[in-house]
């Protein structure tokens, strides 16, 4: 396992999600900017594509069905966790 490229694409994921959710909070008091809802459907759209490359490689990321079906379920625990990147 190549925990240099896991832990670079992890700290990629977490960035993409802080853009994410900082989009969602300028949208909820300026809910009709068009730029901020276009960048947010961008953001979305690639941290969507980051993940299910990352969980193509190295596991789930979520457990409770969130990261997609998985013959080992328990496997998103196996990684590192967030504090460990």
């Amino acid at each position: 396992m190549d925990c240099a490229k896991q832990f670079a694409m992890l700290k990629k994921i977490q960035e993409m999600e802080f853009v994410a959710v900082e989009l969602n909070l300028y949208l909820d008091t300026h809910p009709c900017d068009e730029d901020a809802i276009n960048d947010y459907n961008c953001a979305v759209e690639v941290l969507k594509k980051m993940r299910k490359d990352y969980e193509g490689e190295f596991g789930p990321l979520f457990n409770f069905g969130w990261g997609g079906f998985s013959g080992h379920p328990w496997q998103w625990a196996e990684g590192p966790w967030p504090w460990e990147i």
